[in-house]
């Protein structure tokens, strides 16, 4: 993991509007490395990969590194693959794989192959076998402990094991009734023989293979022994001749061994480059957080649309054209950063605002009864679906009792007050103009409906009325409305920087995340709603259908609100 205390910490803030969003950028540093490649005719094309270890749902974090390395294979007419790094049978699952496949479609990107690190055992095994030989690679019986001991320290040298200088012939044979399950987990290891005294810790003879009885989603019982990652990574790179294998600035130390096991072993020589991965505010992106958070209950799971998975992200609404766009707006950098999480939110609400229709709903209703509309009588009005005439129209129900919000009335109208109060008018969204007559209190004093006037020749789109009001309030037809369950989804967490405060990172989780409204009103429209629409919910934000719902029971999810809510919360703290 990076250590944070020894790098500049940037962070980045949302300070941009739409003309920016479309400003031409220059290239990025893997850009120009891999132009000045293909213009020296180092690579007649491109291939790149994306590695995920299948332990795990896709992140935020994960999003960039695909539109990366897949970006790159589009711009410059190359591929990528994809390959799950399974090298720990532990923890990996076949739900995992399933998932990564599904996230990485639904942001717009298709492989050109399908690989497993699984795929070369055999090979990996026949590469240690030729480290072996060669004298490169001996195998251990120190436990991890003594192996860690003898590794030294940054300002000391290590000290080389005991077992360093077996021969060829009897590494061999170890090696070989290591694979045969001759010996418990933990029992030997295979290490390179390199360098004890490096200044790179990680060239201190590392291990190569560990011995682990345990099923694996692919390959089953046949193997008992798995390589490492940092043996896998680069001969599967090299195995699919992949040009520029991309990973994230903690790789740095490794790109020694890296390049290391690849010369040793003459072999296709591909090359790692690395660039900062993704921190973002309010948020955290650790797997094994991210499994507390599961495990614990503080979520109901990986797809929660609170969490900051893909799978989170999709049910919560965001669309993948508002991820890549956010992607291609923070760029590829070799300095660590941290991204302000409402350039996200903004990238959301620039795809949102030209494709979610418009529509309305009541979430804290409060019952309007217009006086003087003709009983038993529904009107069908015409409503645009959004602020393209494209988006066509729709035909809504209007009554005599109507729902509106309980925010839109107020009994003693404040000042620069707009919308409905004692002798206050205001106009219906796509209806008619109304005059607040009276209201209604139960014997708690709250106030239940509200009677008002309204002038038939104020009609929206033909209103002949003379008159101006200032205020344009939504509303749904009572007789008509749907009811929905709808879900406020918040950020999870109210620390800007939950992984660095003090104490258990869940105590910075936000208590009012979560906000469910059991009954709201909706209008018809929203019946046929499928989980692909978006919607924003007039005045109150954009919002989607949930994988819950069904037909008998609608649930909608807010996706975000109409402005930044979070900015106002920090300019008071």
């Amino acid at each position: 993991m990076l250590n944070y205390n020894r790098l500049t910490i940037t962070y980045v803030n949302l300070q941009f509007n739409s003309k920016s969003m479309s400003e031409e950028k220059s290239l990025n540093f893997i850009e120009e490395i891999i132009e000045q490649d293909l213009q020296e005719g180092k690579y007649q094309s491109i291939l790149t990969r994306f590695p995920p270890e299948p332990n795990g749902y896709l992140h935020i974090g994960h999003a960039k590194a695909i539109c990366l390395n897949f970006g790159l294979g589009l711009k410059y007419a190359g591929k990528t693959n994809l390959r799950f790094d399974d090298t720990n049978p532990v923890t990996e699952d076949t739900e995992y794989v399933d998932s990564i496949k599904e996230d990485i479609r639904w942001l717009g990107f298709n492989w050109a192959n399908e690989f497993y690190a699984s795929d070369y055992f055999d090979a990996l095994y026949g590469y240690a076998i030729d480290l072996i030989k060669k004298g490169f690679a001996y195998v251990d019986d120190l436990t991890a402990e003594e192996i860690a001991h003898l590794k030294g320290s940054p300002t000391e040298a290590g000290k080389p094991s005991p077992f360093r200088d077996r021969s060829i012939d009897e590494n061999l044979q170890l090696f070989e009734a290591m694979k045969a399950g001759q010996y418990k987990d933990g029992a030997k290891v295979l290490r390179a023989k390199i360098d004890m005294a490096h200044t790179n810790m990680l060239m201190r003879d590392p291990i190569l293979y560990r011995i682990k009885h345990a099923h694996h989603h692919r390959t089953g019982d046949t193997w008992c022994i798995y390589p490492m990652y940092d043996f896998a990574h680069g001969q599967s790179d090299s195995i699919e001749n992949i040009t520029h294998s991309i990973c994230t600035l903690e790789f740095i130390p490794h790109r020694e061994l890296y390049d290391w096991c690849i010369e040793k072993l003459g072999i296709f020589p591909s090359h790692q480059y690395e660039f900062a991965r993704l921190n973002m505010t309010y948020t955290v992106m650790s797997k094994r957080k991210l499994l507390q958070l599961v495990n614990d209950g503080y979520v109901s799971g990986w797809n929660d649309p609170r969490m900051p998975t893909l799978s989170g992200f999709r049910r919560k609404g965001y669309t993948p054209e508002s991820i890549r766009l956010f992607c291609d707006k923070i760029g590829v950098a070799k300095r660590e950063n941290f991204i302000d999480l409402s350039l996200l939110e903004f990238c959301l609400r620039e795809e949102l605002n030209k494709k979610a229709l418009r529509v309305m709903a009541v979430l804290d209703p409060l019952k309007l009864i217009i006086s003087n509309y003709p009983d038993n009588t529904t009107e069908e009005l015409i409503s645009e679906n959004g602020p393209d005439e494209s988006m066509g129209t729709r035909t809504l129900p209007f009554s005599k009792e109507l729902w509106i919000e309980q925010e839109d009335f107020m009994e003693e109208a404040a000042k620069k007050w707009f919308r409905l109060a004692p002798g206050a008018m205001v106009r219906l969204k796509s209806a008619y103009i109304v005059q607040c007559d009276e209201f209604v209190k139960n014997e708690e004093g709250k106030i239940t409906e509200i009677h008002c006037t309204y002038f038939p020749n104020s009609k929206s789109g033909n209103d002949t009325s003379g008159l101006t009001v200032k205020g344009t309030i939504h509303w749904v037809s009572a007789a008509q409305a749907l009811t929905a369950e709808v879900r406020l989804y918040d950020r999870l967490f109210r620390a800007e920087n939950p992984n660095n405060e003090e104490g258990d990172f869940k105590d910075n989780i936000n208590p009012n995340s979560l906000q469910i409204i059991p009954k709201a009103y909706i209008e018809p429209s929203l019946q046929n709603a499928q989980l692909a629409d978006r919607f924003q919910f007039i005045r109150k934000g954009y919002f989607c259908l949930d994988t819950d719902s069904s037909p008998s029971h609608l649930i909608f999810n807010r996706t975000a609100t109409l402005k930044d809510a979070w900015a106002k919360e920090i300019k008071k703290a």
